[in-house]
């Protein structure tokens, strides 16, 4: 399964990310998502409120079922028994801030693809050294796509992924200066359209998304 999923990333070149919506929201996202082309989804823990794991469990899960299509992961994951939450729910990646060793060396052990949050040269070593599949360039703010370009030169082995700040505009730059991908929240996931129930707008972002990329790829 890790190698069908480091090659699903690497072909589709996007992750959708969901954060804080109950378990029904989030199953309408992402089909609204699914329905654009978009279907690797990480569903985030929210770590100020740990009663609400099993919410972002029961959300991975129930999305799976709906959307078989769909492969699903979870994010803001900062302990390996966190990541063992998400395998139990049937998640497929793990995704984290930062690049906690013992995570990425638990995730790769419960054979799942392991995406830890750096920045730095040696912080992106790191990452890789203990096993990440791709290593979470966070946050991709301004100036982050030469900054990407740049520090590829030397690492040009390891595959990297945009998160934070990426947006429809930006989102081919980060492919041009070599990130393998990119992780879109916000910019894609807006809460007025959900809350006003306006998923078609969901999947059009997500369409202008998959087009902008593939224009790039």
């Amino acid at each position: 399964m890790r190698e069908q999923i480091i090659k699903k990333i690497e072909e589709n070149k996007i992750i959708a990310i969901i954060r804080g919506l109950d378990t029904d929201a989030a199953v309408k996202t992402a089909k609204a998502l699914a329905a654009g082309g978009i279907t690797l989804i990480e569903v985030t823990f929210d770590q100020k409120h740990p009663d609400k794991f099993n919410m972002t469990a029961e959300s991975i899960k129930s999305i799976k079922a709906a959307l078989p299509e769909v492969s699903a992961g979870a994010g803001t994951v900062l302990t390996a028994e966190q990541a063992d939450i998400a395998a139990a729910a049937g998640a497929e990646f793990i995704i984290s801030p930062d690049a906690d060793e013992a995570v990425i060396r638990h995730t790769v052990e419960i054979g799942l693809v392991s995406i830890p949050g750096a920045y730095t040269a040696t912080e992106i070593k790191k990452a890789h050294t203990a096993g990440a599949d791709f290593v979470k360039v966070f946050p991709c703010l301004a100036g982050a796509a030469e900054y990407i370009k740049a520090i590829k030169a030397p690492l040009s082995h390891i595959k990297l992924l945009a998160v934070g700040g990426v947006n429809a505009e930006n989102c081919a730059g980060f492919l041009k200066a070599g990130a393998a991908g990119v992780g879109v929240g916000g910019s894609l996931i807006k809460r007025d359209l959900i809350e006003n129930g306006e998923f078609d707008k969901i999947t059009a972002l997500a369409k202008i998304f998959v087009k902008n990329l593939k224009a790039q790829g």
